[in-house]
């Protein structure tokens, strides 16, 4: 008997139901516990993604190689079992046919998404204790791009934040879709690496992925402060439940459930 190496987009939409009831009913220690670890593996993704953009001198082919590199965090998410913000945003779909509740959605974006920064911080906290990038006043090329991006994302204006994290969590909340639908990790890999490379060359905004680019870059001495900070994590993190959890899962549940109903 032959196995299916991916499921039909059908088959995926029924499948997101099944796992955003299962991800909604667990407890919030493991909810928080997963958050951490995705936090974690998309910031590891980010510092050797802010190597390449450091240590590279085209611009094209320094974007590039830094965004090809970059999704060995959600990856590892996939593989190694974690729970990412942007990814769980697909979890809308859950509620808009009655599988969980509102409250119980809400419940683990929150314990996912405090988990992401506690992991992305602490990864940043790592590589500055490390001094692999120098030291404030002291800092290696890929210290100085580490200033200059967490200084560019902090600096975007609300409006514009917001629409490149629209567009951002299309793209990340449809690979985590497809690979929802890999049923080998080969499959799962490739359905994962592409569409986040497009999205990192594309130079859209990933909240949790700032998580991580921003307070390394203020232990690095970046002109921002924490309270900038948490308001620039604002439009970004309103973009991306609106790319990822309305979008995404509105337009599958029109196209693959209410026809059924």
């Amino acid at each position: 008997m032959m196995t299916k190496n991916l499921l039909t987009p059908a088959e995926i939409t029924g499948k997101m139901l099944d796992v955003s009831e299962k991800k909604a009913n667990n407890s919030f220690g493991n909810m928080l516990l997963l958050g951490i670890m995705a936090g974690m593996f998309i910031a590891l993704g980010s510092v050797s993604a802010t190597v390449m953009w450091g240590t590279t001198g085209d611009l094209g082919i320094s974007k590039f190689l830094g965004a090809a590199i970059f999704p060995v965090g959600i990856i590892l998410v996939i593989l190694a079992g974690a729970e990412l913000f942007t990814g769980n945003n697909l979890m809308s779909l859950g509620l808009i046919n009655g599988r969980i509740t509102a409250g119980a959605l809400l419940k683990n974006w929150t314990a996912i998404f405090v988990g992401n920064f506690i992991g992305s911080i602490f990864i940043a906290f790592l590589v500055y204790k490390g001094e692999l990038w120098g030291t404030v006043g002291n800092l290696n090329h890929v210290g100085e791009k580490a200033v200059a991006v967490a200084q560019a994302k902090a600096g975007l204006t609300f409006s514009v934040a917001f629409f490149r994290a629209i567009l951002c969590n299309i793209v990340v909340s449809l690979s985590v879709w497809m690979s929802l639908g890999a049923t080998t990790a080969g499959g799962k890999i490739l359905t994962l690496w592409f569409p986040v490379t497009a999205f990192v060359m594309a130079s859209y905004e990933h909240v949790v992925a700032n998580m991580f680019f921003i307070p390394v870059g203020i232990f690095h001495g970046a002109a921002v402060t924490w309270s900038q900070m948490a308001i620039s994590f604002i439009p970004v993190t309103l973009g991306n439940i609106v790319g990822g959890g309305i979008i995404v899962p509105v337009a599958y549940h029109f196209i693959y459930l209410k026809a059924k109903k």
